[in-house]
């Protein structure tokens, strides 16, 4: 009899769906807190998350540009993701996508959800089986929440961090309400993993273009500030990535900007270093490249190797006597 007992436990913890859900892997666990968000300026829509859990962002955050962005936690449903951007995607708002959702799921009172849609509607629910404290909120563009905490103050610290982080980028302020969380206590756990990700206003078809920040921190001391150093570093190979479109047009003005900004942000960076020195050397600035070009070199000689194949593809474009003072420049 004890054994039919914790039988029908175990099977209300992961129940069959009429979606046919299987498990996500062995335990589809994701205790956590997290956010849903739209920049009402941009349209941009994100989500973030941390964790006591490996790897927790492969299985709570989902977003699609143009559709909407979700959170999918606790005894976590996965395919509440894909489905419930479907379900906007063929015109229903998050809250009925939501409810549609739940209603099919038997195993509904352990799960937790954040959904948000490209018009800014939010929606979240909290299942009563959720291990306490557990709650969310949902605020004007935004939803949060949280469950297995530390305390019940975890949830309203993250809507008070986002709504007063207004006027910065979406993901500092995604960032913000995760860090919020985790200095009012957190989970009562620890954190191991965090995630974020931002995709635009309207789809373009091409998701190398819709998804502008995807990050994940899957097993860290301390994720939240990692999660930053990443997104710091994102922000400069943005700069860089501009450098090298406009060197593919043949703005060296423009690449010289855009890569003595990511520089800046990492000077010890060497490839960052040397895309400078290139954009320098390209504007007919060769004297102020040599001594950029003499650190590089020194540090790493496989730069100096690569230099000259450069002008072969025209993007080194200084004369002979120029390269010959370039490549010397290690002396």
């Amino acid at each position: 009899m004890r054994f039919l007992t914790w039988l029908f436990v175990g099977l209300s913890l992961f129940p069959v769906r009429s979606y046919s859900q299987k498990p996500y892997g062995d335990q589809p666990l994701a205790h956590t807190f997290s956010i849903v968000a739209i920049d009402e300026t941009t349209g941009e829509m994100g989500v973030a998350v941390q964790s006591h859990w490996f790897a927790t962002g492969t299985v709570v955050i989902w977003g699609e540009a143009g559709v909407g962005v979700i959170a999918t936690q606790s005894f976590v449903n996965p395919a509440f993701g894909p489905e419930g951007l479907q379900l906007m995607k063929n015109g229903l708002s998050p809250r009925e996508a939501l409810d549609k959702m739940l209603s099919a799921d038997e195993g509904r009172e352990f799960r937790q959800v954040g959904i948000l849609s490209a018009k800014g509607e939010s929606a979240a629910f909290t299942g009563t089986n959720c291990i306490e404290p557990a709650g969310h909120i949902e605020g004007k563009g935004y939803a949060v929440q949280a469950n297995l905490m530390s305390n019940d103050r975890i949830w309203p610290a993250m809507a008070s961090a986002f709504e007063a982080g207004k006027g910065l980028p979406l993901a500092e302020r995604l960032l913000a309400a995760l860090d919020a969380a985790q200095a009012a206590g957190g989970d009562i756990r620890g954190k191991q993993s965090a995630a974020l990700l931002v995709v635009g206003a309207e789809a373009t078809g091409q998701s190398w273009v819709d998804r502008k920040i995807d990050l994940r921190v899957d097993d860290h001391p301390e994720p939240l500030k990692e999660l930053r150093r990443l997104l710091m570093v994102h922000r400069a190979y943005d700069h860089m990535n501009r450098g090298d479109l406009a060197v593919e047009k043949g703005q060296v003005e423009e690449a010289l900007r855009e890569y003595g900004a990511a520089e800046a942000m990492f000077p010890d960076n060497l490839e960052m270093k040397y895309w400078h020195a290139v954009s320098l050397a390209n504007a007919g600035r060769v004297q102020e490249a040599l001594p950029i070009f003499k650190a590089v070199f020194r540090r790493d000689r496989n730069w100096k190797t690569l230099t000259p194949r450069l002008t072969k593809n025209g993007l080194l474009t200084v004369s002979e006597a120029d390269l010959k003072r370039i490549l010397g420049a290690r002396k």
